[in-house]
């Protein structure tokens, strides 16, 4: 069983964005696999670690760019909540990084912020996306 399972309750009925936020659960269960071996590669962890960073910023730009060009009126909350994610998953890599071992505490987070972000920031803008023939 994955550390977060996929249901269709997370697609919000965007193609682009909905296999966006598949790929992040993916790559946190593949954070989650690796962190639970028995020894861990620092390079593996690393390497999944950037890959989620560098993907989670591409799937805001989706996001932000929609809300621009849209007008969506709760783009600066919801662009806010972005950077704080980008923050607190750099520290834990900077901690990483700095040969910390990361443990459960990183993959709870991520596990929490991504349901909660896409179940109730995301559905939130869905239907005015929706309203403005984003398909």
């Amino acid at each position: 069983m994955a550390f977060i399972e996929w249901s269709e309750d997370l697609n919000l009925g965007f193609a682009e964005i909905d296999s966006q936020h598949h790929w992040l659960v993916d790559s946190t269960n593949a954070l989650h696999d690796e962190l639970h071996k028995g020894e861990p590669s620092h390079e593996e962890v690393t390497k999944l670690l950037n890959g989620l960073v560098d993907y989670t910023l591409t799937h805001f730009v989706t996001e932000e760019l929609l809300f621009e060009w849209h007008h969506f009126p709760e783009s600066e909350s919801h662009t806010a909540e972005h950077q704080a994610f980008v923050r607190t998953v750099k520290v834990w890599m900077q901690r990483h990084k700095a040969g910390e071992k990361l443990d459960q505490e990183i993959l709870e987070f991520l596990k929490a912020w991504l349901i909660q972000h896409i179940m109730k920031s995301d559905k939130a803008y869905a239907p005015f996306l929706k309203a403005k023939g984003v398909t």
